[in-house]
């Protein structure tokens, strides 16, 4: 069975938003496949270890905060570009890349993480 890409961009931020504001267990639980594949070097691979990365950063950063800026899909893929606010106003900008399953269940994950600086050459944002 097929989902949409609308349904797609949906269940990437729902699992993005579950996990990073610490319930990354049941993120896994309701969004990802059978098999977990991480590309980011710094989480381990899998699902546990996925959990085990956010349920650190969940106690470490209580404080942290993200906001969707856009999803898009394609295909079996969704990317998500984001902005992160961290303690001590510490910001990023995100885009992370998530490859579907043919049931709709996420299965790979890859992400580029830039902090935006306090100073730029230019007027644009980030976003």
């Amino acid at each position: 069975m097929s989902h949409s890409l609308t349904k797609n961009k949906s269940n990437a931020i729902s699992f993005y938003k579950m996990a990073y504001e610490g319930n990354p267990r049941k993120a896994v639980e309701l969004y990802v496949g059978k098999e977990y594949i991480q590309h980011n070097p710094a989480v381990g691979d899998g699902k546990e270890a996925f959990i085990e990365y956010f349920e650190r950063m969940q106690a470490e950063y209580k404080d942290k905060r993200i906001e969707f800026v856009r999803a898009i899909a394609e295909d079996n893929l969704v990317a998500l570009h984001t902005h992160q606010v961290w303690p001590e106003n510490d910001q990023y900008v995100t885009m992370d890349f998530f490859r579907f399953d043919l049931n709709g269940k996420i299965v790979e994950h890859w992400d580029s993480i830039q902090q935006i600086p306090s100073e730029s050459m230019h007027c644009n944002s980030m976003y």
